[in-house]
């Protein structure tokens, strides 16, 4: 069996464990502090939306443009009078993109860009998107995602019991914001590939959450019934029971996600892959995350301000504390001596000789006349 495999194996049975549910304060701390963060980068840069939700034109040249990037640029600004985005396409095209522009000048724009990069005006392929369309785009993405959040809580306390659904809920929000916090902090494209990157994130949040849940409940049945053991203890137990598993899901599925962001969109140069990569990446980190630091604990802090958690954890202290007294009574009890009592040494009689040897010493034996 492999290192990782016998520490999991391990952390399973019991036999070695980390107390996530104890230092529960730690981890609220950090989460607090990078969830301000991003609502700071939120606040101050915002996201970069895409074309989809602010509307205006993308303009496709034909394959094999001689035209560089940075040239194709200065042209669409100076057609537009916007900032413009160009991607050089697979196949040597050209993707020009103009945001927040009027569709009736789109014809105008389409003939000086034409014009400067020496293409007939028919063969730059041009798309519109109107702004009402866009703004359309992104309610429904919001309803989208209301719907989902309302499902999860639903099923969650039907399945399970509606602290753990609370916990769940507060989970996915603190991935929501730490990813479009990222977003506005790096500055990446927000496209309608960016609301299905954290849909997706979201259901592999929402899986390793419902893991540990699932092992909390078997767990705790009839936990009142027994005084070794809090319901923090046994959460704990949950969380390490499952962390093996939750670590190999998380680093398996983010080997590709990170093999398109990286590679793909980094060392290749296709841009359209790092609005879905990049939400996939931050989310399933951030989805791990929350499952183990977060959901867990919130449920053990719900669960031990109820009354019979309460009882039960006060008869686990207290039994605890009486077994430690024992066990410091008795390393601290006299041995017994081995050697004999001084007093029992002391018997009537010469030493080493019993007493009743001189008994009827000088007497003849037999009947005395």
């Amino acid at each position: 069996m492999s290192k990782l495999g016998n520490l999991g194996a391990r952390l399973h049975r019991g036999e070695i464990s980390y107390d996530f549910v104890g230092k529960r304060k730690i981890w609220y701390g950090v989460s607090i502090l990078i969830t301000i963060t991003a609502i700071v980068g939120l606040a101050v840069r915002g996201l970069n939306m895409g074309i989809e939700f602010k509307g205006g034109a993308v303009f496709t040249t034909p394959t094999h443009m001689s035209t560089s990037v940075a040239k194709a640029e200065e042209y669409a600004q100076d057609a537009a009078g916007h900032e413009a985005v160009v991607q050089k396409l697979g196949n040597g095209s050209l993707r020009i993109q103009i945001a927040g522009i009027d569709t009736d000048k789109s014809d105008q724009i389409k003939q000086k860009l034409a014009k400067d990069l020496s293409l007939d005006p028919n063969k730059l392929a041009a798309d519109l998107v109107g702004p009402s369309w866009g703004e359309q785009i992104a309610n429904k993405a919001w309803e989208g995602l209301g719907i989902f959040m309302v499902l999860v809580v639903i099923y969650l306390a039907i399945a399970f019991e509606w602290r753990m659904a609370i916990a769940a809920l507060v989970a996915l929000i603190h991935d929501i914001t730490i990813t479009t916090g990222i977003y506005a902090l790096v500055g990446f494209e927000v496209t309608p590939g960016t609301v299905i990157g954290l849909l997706t994130i979201l259901g592999y949040s929402l899986y390793d959450t419902v893991v540990v849940f699932d092992s909390l409940k078997e767990q705790t049945k009839d936990i009142t019934k027994q005084t070794r053991f809090t319901y923090s203890d046994i959460a704990n137990q949950s969380i390490n029971g499952t962390l093996v598993r939750s670590i190999n899901t998380t680093v398996v599925a983010l080997l590709p996600v990170a093999g398109l962001l990286f590679i793909g969109g980094g060392f290749l140069g296709a841009g359209t892959l790092n609005d879905i990569s990049l939400s996939l990446f931050v989310g399933l980190a951030a989805g791990a995350y929350s499952s183990i630091f977060i959901a867990t604990p919130l449920v053990a802090d719900l669960k031990e301000r109820e009354p019979q958690m309460k009882a039960l954890r006060k008869r686990v202290l207290a039994k605890r504390a009486q077994a430690a007294a024992d066990e410091e009574l008795a390393e601290n009890r006299p041995v017994a001596s081995d050697e004999p009592d001084d007093a029992a040494a002391a018997v009537v009689g010469p030493r080493n000789q019993p007493a009743s040897r001189n008994r009827g010493r000088g007497r003849p034996s037999g009947k005395r006349r």
